[in-house]
């Protein structure tokens, strides 16, 4: 039986690691078996300027959390060692860091995650990874709109640059009709 301080230790890591979760968009649990030191820096390096805090945490402890925030599905991803990214603002971070991370690396493996208070197998992991940033996004968002104004706008002056003078663009809008309208 660990002593009273260790235990009380323990509780506070495991509330503090509920609170993190809890405020969190989202999350990944990884198995980092097998990297190297100077793989782990980068990997660390990307993930904090994204804003994403990584941890390695005991099964247990991250068990226990997990469990009290209702992920009970994630316990059978607890074994082995394991580590936890939690996103900052940009919900997709950790999953498309850690998925880029888990491509170029045979040991490093994606074991599961969650997304808005639900509990996301791998399969929807890696999904979330390859959606575009927010910025993508916006930027796909604005073009749409964008689109057929920029259309109008080259039509446009494609007829402008055809036509003179406007009564060459009225004759040109009228041949059309009255030859159809001969045959």
């Amino acid at each position: 039986m660990p002593n009273a301080k260790v235990l009380e230790e323990k509780k506070a890591l495991v509330a503090s690691l509920v609170e993190k979760i809890k405020n969190s968009p989202s999350g990944v649990l990884v198995d980092y078996k097998g990297i190297t030191v100077e793989d782990d820096t980068k990997l660390r390096h990307d993930l904090r300027e994204a804003g994403v805090e990584y941890m390695v945490i005991k099964n247990t402890m991250l068990r226990f959390a997990a469990d009290e925030l209702g992920f009970n599905a994630l316990d059978e991803h607890l074994n082995g060692t394991t580590a936890l990214a939690i996103a900052g603002e940009d919900v997709v971070a950790p999953a498309r860091i850690l998925n880029d991370y888990a491509k170029k690396h045979d040991n490093f493996k994606i074991k599961a995650g969650y997304l808005e208070g639900e509990v996301i197998d791998e399969a929807k992991v890696v999904s979330l990874a390859n959606l575009p940033s927010r910025e993508g996004l916006i930027a796909q968002v604005l073009y749409g709109f964008n689109f057929p104004i920029t259309q109008l706008v080259i039509a446009l002056d494609n007829i402008a640059k055809k036509t003179e003078d406007g009564e060459a663009l009225v004759s040109s809008l009228v041949a059309p009709k009255a030859e159809a309208a001969a045959e």
